[in-house]
């Protein structure tokens, strides 16, 4: 029995198809074979188009079947996860009525300011561990507020992910887990957070059918089955954001466990069974994939938006915008040339939306300390990836510091983690043991789905085949070093008020 499943990003989506008796991922795509684009109509903003994500998936659907000889029939439940904290308007036939807001977009961040001061700081923090920050809730407030007519037509809010399960199933759902990263669930209570929806004047209409990250959620609507070449019977049996997912891709399920990926953003990611926040809303909490009503398991998140982005901006600038001149493999390798500290060169990564670990301000981006007869490409590409583990490092010591952490993090051998580089500062500088495993968020989405399905009995047998590759461990002779140079770096941030 086959499992599919798709993992929506903001540069790409990628499907993989798992053999549920083996255990093991028996083909995988990635489409489009471009970076998908994202619109930008105004400084601060960022929109994709959800009708072409879902043109995307039915491409990468038909390359499995083709180009990956695969046997689509035999798929009996997909996956889906999705970047999180965008927006999808829709009307009542799944019509968008507006491009997604997704997860990078500035614009809501002040709105979501005026409801946390409306609340109550105290009140919100309690209800949903935190504020509305940037998120998906404060997104809707905006269209609300900005384009009426639009608001006026839409009949469903959902998540990205929820988007593309509408799509297969002519259904609208979304997820408690969605709700949670929407900026929408009361942690105490167990439910959706009216109140946040009240103080925004929103009915609660607008949010569709509410179920759990597994199970039986909706079955494919035939005509789309026919169109595809999948199965009739074909049911959706799992749903979660792109973070929590990571996590489970990784087996991270337990408290303590840690989680963390260097994508187009960067985040660490703890499994806590408390209702943690962080009083300054630096970092966040959201359901994890695995909650229950009778066992409790939060996700404690810190998210930096420059990482891979910043990866991708240094290969068009320094290929002079013909990036298929330079490999992401030749800046690995010219990392590799310099030593630590890049002689002196400072980077910081901000320059990707405002940043949840300055509380939803804009931190001055850019690069300190360049001296032209000293610098050249190798310390530029190193201190690239010194500033984004530094960042990720100055999240990290406030997850620490409300009780989520831990000694061993474990990471998907992917985007920045493919570097030797990338991971001998990540584990020096935050003086963690780091274990690589071979898999994807579209792998995780598949056996999360076969699970979901009833196939696995629990979440250990789904996993029973994840191997760790590798493991870093910290050397106690550069940790000194970069501890040294983060103090450093972190003494030079300039937060924009």
């Amino acid at each position: 029995m086959y499992f599919l499943g798709i993992d929506l990003g903001s540069s790409s989506i990628k499907l993989s198809v798992l053999d549920a008796e083996s255990g093991t991922t028996i083909s995988s795509v990635s489409v489009p074979d471009f970076e998908m684009e994202i619109v930008a109509p105004q400084h601060g903003w960022a929109e994709q188009d959800p009708e072409s994500w879902w043109q995307y998936i039915k491409n990468g659907i038909g390359l499995l079947k083709t180009k990956r000889n695969t046997d689509i029939s035999k798929i009996a439940g997909i996956g889906i996860a999705y970047q999180m904290h965008g927006l999808v308007l829709t009307d009542e036939n799944l019509n968008v009525i507006r491009p997604s807001i997704i997860w990078c977009d500035s614009r809501a961040a002040q709105i979501g300011n005026s409801i946390y001061n409306s609340i109550g700081a105290l009140k919100c923090q309690e209800q949903i561990l935190g504020s509305p920050g940037n998120f998906t809730a404060s997104k809707l407030k905006w269209v609300k507020d900005n384009q009426p007519e639009l608001f006026e037509k839409a009949k469903y809010m959902m998540l990205p992910g929820d988007y593309i399960a509408a799509k297969l199933t002519g259904v609208a759902q979304t997820s408690t887990s969605g709700l949670s990263e929407a900026a929408l669930w009361n942690f105490p209570e167990g439910r959706l957070a009216t109140e946040i929806l009240d103080a925004m004047g929103i009915s609660k209409d607008i949010i569709p059918e509410i179920v759990p990250n597994f199970g039986n959620q909706a079955q494919i609507n035939p005509e789309v089955a026919t169109e595809l070449g999948l199965n009739p019977n074909v049911k959706i049996t799992y749903r979660a954001g792109d973070q929590p997912n990571n996590a489970l891709s990784l087996n991270v399920l337990k408290p303590g466990e840690i989680a963390t990926t260097a994508g187009t953003s960067a985040v660490v990611y703890a499994v806590s069974q408390s209702d943690i926040y962080d009083a300054n809303n630096r970092i966040n909490t959201f359901l994890h994939v695995n909650n229950a009503p009778d066992d409790k398991h939060n996700g404690v998140m810190l998210c930096i938006n420059g990482s891979g982005i910043l990866y991708q901006w240094l290969r068009k600038i320094m290929s002079a915008d013909r990036p298929e001149l330079i490999s992401y493999e030749t800046l690995n390798a010219e990392a590799a040339k310099a030593q630590p500290g890049s002689k002196g060169l400072r980077f910081y990564p901000f320059g990707n939306g405002v940043e949840r670990i300055f509380n939803n301000k804009e931190a001055t981006s850019g690069i300190q300390n360049l001296n032209f007869n000293i610098h050249s490409s190798p310390q530029l590409v190193r201190a690239a990836c010194e500033g984004i583990v530094f960042a990720m490092n100055y999240g990290f010591d406030v997850m620490k510091s409300i009780g989520a952490g831990g000694d061993i993090v474990r990471a998907g051998k992917a985007n920045l983690f493919l570097s030797p580089v990338f991971r001998e500062i990540f584990a020096n500088t935050t003086q963690t043991t780091v274990e690589l495993y071979n898999t994807s968020g579209a792998e995780g989405a598949a056996r999360g789905a076969a699970y979901g399905y009833g196939y696995y009995a629990s979440l250990d047998q789904a996993f029973e085949k994840l191997e760790c590759l590798e493991r870093i461990e910290p050397n106690s002779g550069l940790t000194a070093q970069y501890a040294e140079i983060y103090n450093e770096w972190k003494i030079n941030i300039n937060i924009q008020e």
